[in-house]
């Protein structure tokens, strides 16, 4: 059943996808023909509300094989929903009037079809450990994997750490002095993370993030993305990501036997919500009498990924 329905969720793309394409088409030809009932502005704005619907239709309609960024990493929630259901982003992100759209083209092609159910939320507890994933465990093989033709890293990268909030604080502060593009936070970070919480890091790079791969800078990436596993303030565990030098990875101090860590691995790269959404959930309530959090000129929420 749940093929067939993502079966016709990529039909139904590719027929909303001829339709929008179609109409712009027509109403781009109207200045042509003299056509006087809209006027230019409301001609634009119509092209752009149907681009903005269809941009991602041709990728439902002829998707990639959803592949997990990091080997040996299960499956997230919001991967799994869009395989069941490839249309699932497009609608639920679709605004009263592109749905209505939508669901007008697929009465008029003859089609049935259901639309999704809401995308899931983001899991706050790690998954359920894959029978791979348990052997791994009692043979104690570490889960990070290189990608296909890459240098796994170095042994001193295969270590989960645990740090306390001013440690997390620092190797967030020097990734945003440094410019390297994950993590930060400053004053945001500082404020919200338990004050005498326990934090784990783990080098975790995504394929795209791999050392040695080519950067914005024409040289390679030198630095190890690491995912955290963060206490905040509420006692909440979130996920979060920060570039760190190997340097610095390597100098911070190693107090969990390897047992440990081995079962803390699955954890850290399993738990969906992040920093952001946790942020988001906070802000309502988020004030200086609350939280001691005071807004930077340019502050804001961690980076994730």
């Amino acid at each position: 059943m749940r093929s067939q329905e993502a079966e016709l969720d990529r039909d139904i793309a590719a027929l909303l996808a001829a339709m929008a394409f179609t109409e712009i088409r027509h109403l781009a030809g109207r200045p042509q023909r003299g056509e006087q009932d809209t006027s230019p502005d409301e001609v634009l704005d119509r092209i752009r509300f149907l681009a903005n619907l269809s941009h991602n239709l041709p990728g439902v309609a002829r998707p990639r094989a959803r592949r997990s960024s990091r080997q040996g990493k299960p499956i997230g929630s919001f991967d799994q929903a869009m395989t069941e259901r490839p249309m699932s982003w497009v609608w639920n992100t679709a605004g009263p009037d592109a749905r209505a759209w939508m669901l007008r083209h697929i009465e008029q092609a003859g089609r049935s079809w259901t639309p999704p159910p809401p995308l899931p939320q983001s899991r706050r507890a790690p998954s359920p450990m894959t029978p791979r994933q348990r052997v791994g465990l009692l043979l104690r093989r570490w889960p990070v994997k290189a990608p296909a033709g890459r240098q796994p890293l170095p042994a001193e990268a295969n270590v989960l750490k645990a740090l306390d909030t001013e440690a997390v604080c620092a190797l967030n502060d020097e990734a945003r002095r440094l410019r390297l593009g994950l993590g930060g936070g400053g004053v945001w970070l500082r404020a919200h993370l338990a004050p005498d919480g326990v934090h784990y890091l783990l080098p975790d790079p995504a394929n795209y993030y791999w050392p040695g791969t080519p950067n914005a800078d024409g040289g390679e990436i030198d630095w190890w993305q690491c995912t955290m596993l963060l206490q905040m303030d509420n006692g909440e565990q979130v996920g979060g990501m920060v570039a760190v030098l190997p340097e610095t990875f390597t100098a911070l101090p190693s107090t969990l036997p390897r047992k440990n860590q081995l079962r803390l691995v699955h954890r850290v790269r399993s738990i969906e919500r992040d920093t952001s959404q946790w942020g988001r959930d906070h802000k309502p309530e988020c004030a200086p009498q609350v939280c001691g959090y005071v807004p930077e000129a340019t502050g804001n929420a961690p980076t994730t990924t």
